[in-house]
């Protein structure tokens, strides 16, 4: 069994993507029900609040295809084979922003959908960032922002800013 309670043994694999690996598993609850549970096995990511001030952060307006829209949101990737969280902490917030962190801070960590997914998110507050040059993947469209607590507050508060990780890292800032 891995840290997630899922055990290879009785899983069996469905589909082996680039990312990600769904498999269909029998377990038994705590209650002595036995489920068929289908489980997206995630390698983690970590989600990076950057922190030009006090009152200025950077923020991304992206482009996502599975939904088709750009969304608002904070740069955050898909943690590599042996890399540590805060390695692809510093790893994303370079490759999205251009900006490299003086300071790391791991502020806690959420699981976006734990009803089918193991992925765990580490969230960072990167402070003393020093400019650098962004280095965006093939398929990342990106407009790197720079945006105010109230101008923050008001995309959010207008249902602009709808990304769950985002929000959750904004709320252990205490920005919304």
């Amino acid at each position: 069994m891995d840290k997630h309670g899922f055990s290879r043994k009785n899983a069996v694999r469905k589909f082996n993507g680039k990312l990600l690996k769904l498999f269909t598993q029998e377990l038994r609850l705590p209650s002595g029900i036995v489920v068929n549970l289908e489980i997206i096995r995630h390698p983690g990511a970590a989600l990076v609040v950057p922190f030009l001030s006090t009152n200025r952060i950077i923020l991304l307006r992206q482009f996502r295809g599975a939904i088709n829209e750009y969304i608002y949101e904070l740069p955050a990737g898909t943690i590599n084979n042996s890399e540590s969280p805060l390695a692809c902490a510093k790893r994303e917030i370079l490759e999205e922003t251009g900006f490299t962190a003086g300071k790391l801070t791991l502020l806690g960590s959420i699981y976006p959908v734990p009803g089918y997914s193991t992925e765990k998110i580490a969230i960072f507050k990167a402070e003393r960032l020093t400019k650098g040059k962004a280095c965006f993947e093939k398929d990342e469209i990106i407009k790197v922002m720079e945006v105010s607590k109230s101008q923050l507050r008001r995309l959010f508060l207008s249902g602009k800013i709808n990304d769950a990780k985002t929000i959750c890292a904004l709320a252990l800032c205490g920005w919304i």
